[in-house]
């Protein structure tokens, strides 16, 4: 996927970010009430099927989690105009990820649903929050066919830069594994909350979170923001 080892580091980075993003979203659908609080392209469209009356779907959660995202990515630009270091600002999203999605592990565990009532909506909001903050630092960072939580044109270069299309397959390879990525996050997420709940599946993505961040600190990733 790249050829300089600290770019293969900081591409390893964003694709466990993408695994959580598919692992988070997994359980927020299931568990949640079909909403979304890191992919908003499909939380929108979650929205219109709520608004026109579809049964199973709530307007008020999509709102709290589109507008309580939209919080988190206007905290996450702040965090970005004030942390100047690429390397810093990387370890800080994922940082307060972990933090935030070890929150809602906690009310999952905790509360006694959910599915319903203040344990969803505040589950919901904490979510969204941390995934707010972090599209608007991966955002500011543009690392090409990197954004850990939408894969549309993702898969429109693929398919538009192939042999078929006449193409030379740029960067194929970072885009197949950003698919595989959210596929596993998504598929090991289900599994975990079809098994035991949605406390287990979000306390490992905490876990997972702050582990990377440390390996986002302490590896090649940073050395290499900073260069660039």
């Amino acid at each position: 996927m790249a050829s300089d080892s600290g770019e293969r580091s900081l591409l390893l980075v964003l694709l466990a970010l993408t695994l959580f993003s598919g692992l988070v979203d997994a359980v927020c659908y299931l568990g949640l009430g079909r909403v979304f609080t890191a992919n908003m392209t499909g939380n929108v469209v979650v929205l219109g099927l709520a608004a026109a009356g579809a049964p199973g779907f709530s307007v008020t959660a999509s709102l709290t989690s589109l507008g309580v995202f939209l919080i988190g990515a206007v905290c996450g630009g702040r965090i970005s105009n004030a942390v100047t270091r690429r390397s810093r600002l990387l370890v800080t999203a994922i940082g307060i990820e972990a933090v935030f999605v070890a929150a809602a592990a906690i009310i999952a565990a905790t509360a006694s649903t959910v599915a319903t009532g203040w344990g969803r909506y505040t589950t919901i909001a904490v979510l969204a929050f941390a995934m707010g903050i972090r599209n608007a630092v991966i955002r500011r960072l543009a690392v090409p066919d990197m954004t850990t939580t939408v894969l549309t044109m993702t898969l429109t270069g693929l398919a538009a830069d192939s042999a078929l299309a006449g193409g030379t397959n740029p960067k194929s390879g970072r885009r197949t594994a950003a698919v595989l990525a959210m596929l596993a996050g998504a598929t090991a997420g289900a599994a975990l909350y079809l098994h035991t709940g949605p406390g287990l599946p979000l306390a490992v993505s905490a876990g997972a979170a702050a582990i990377t961040a440390i390996f986002a600190y302490a590896g090649r990733a940073a050395r290499y923001l900073e260069e660039k």
